[in-house]
């Protein structure tokens, strides 16, 4: 007579899996509208303030075209997305851990392919994040510069978008551009402003009161200034280095304004839907305009 098998009880393993499944994910997408305003920068460093702040960080390098969040965390990948997309790897061999314990996910630089994903691609990416079997408080996006498709994909994917100005004409008139695409065109209407690279106390105020003049006058969107980085030369110094200012020079200006916008991020409301891991981010992409539904049909 066979002796019927004993049923499996759960054990701790499974209720922290199920645990983590239910946890919301904060999905922060990093833009700038055009290049040079710092922006990657910007990103990488508060990325590392809020994983030494005990968060659980992932850092995305969504430029995928002419990544360099690798090089300036001063990390050396051996696989990147490329690879990923093209079923040569898994996405978990392709993570880095970089500074603070921060798990970065490298972009695949100089590669065209990867500047130009079809919709289906760049959902597949998306997916392969939904796979992940780790614990994630925050996953960062730095987004490309420009308004290209994938910029506006992840901004409007993530769950807080932040748009870093620098005192310069162009950079403000792209930061306007991308405010206006992503909300008229994406239903964004939220916006967190940070100032970049100011010279005197006030000074990154003005800069986003240009902004939320125009903004004000001809879109429906909600600006708040998140915070003002100083123009500081051991930014500069550690962007040589190869290492996050923030570490790299603790006590400096820049490094205690990016610490600040550290805190008021982690206190930007947690997402409130209990889905698993970052599936969400998944979901939303897909229901984009030109997502994968409309890439198959």
């Amino acid at each position: 007579m066979p002796v019927p098998e004993p049923s499996r009880e759960p054990d701790q393993a499974d209720g922290l899996r199920r645990l983590r499944r239910t946890r919301p994910v904060k999905v922060i997408s990093v833009t700038g509208g055009k290049g040079g305003v710092g922006k990657s920068n910007v990103c990488a460093n508060l990325a590392v303030a809020l994983s030494t702040m005990g968060r659980r960080v992932m850092l995305l390098d969504g430029d995928l075209g002419l990544a360099n969040v690798d090089v300036l965390l001063g990390l050396q990948p051996r696989h990147t997305l490329a690879e990923v997309i093209r079923g040569e790897r898994r996405l978990e061999e392709a993570i880095l851990h970089g500074p603070a314990g921060v798990m970065v996910v490298p972009g695949a630089s100089g590669l065209a392919e990867m500047a130009a994903l079809s919709p289906l691609q760049h959902a597949g990416i998306v997916t392969a994040f939904s796979e992940l079997d780790c614990d994630l408080d925050l996953l960062l996006v730095d987004t490309p510069a420009g308004i290209s498709d994938p910029v506006l994909r992840f901004a409007e994917a993530a769950h807080e978008v932040v748009v870093v100005v620098c005192d310069e004409p162009t950079s403000i008139t792209d930061a306007y551009a991308v405010i206006k695409l992503l909300s008229r065109e994406r239903g964004v209407g939220r916006f967190r402003i940070v100032t970049n690279m100011t010279r005197e106390g006030g000074h990154g105020r003005q800069l986003f009161d240009k902004l939320l003049r125009v903004s004000e006058r001809f879109l429906d969107v909600s600006l708040e200034h998140a915070g003002s980085i100083p123009y500081d030369d051991r930014v500069w110094r550690a962007v040589q280095l190869q290492a996050p200012f923030v570490t790299a020079f603790p006590n400096s200006l820049a490094s205690a304004a990016l610490k600040q916008l550290a805190h008021r991020a982690d206190n930007w409301a947690v997402p409130r839907m209990a889905r698993g891991h970052i599936e969400f981010f998944v979901e939303r992409l897909l229901a984009q305009p030109g997502g994968l539904r409309d890439a198959v049909a």
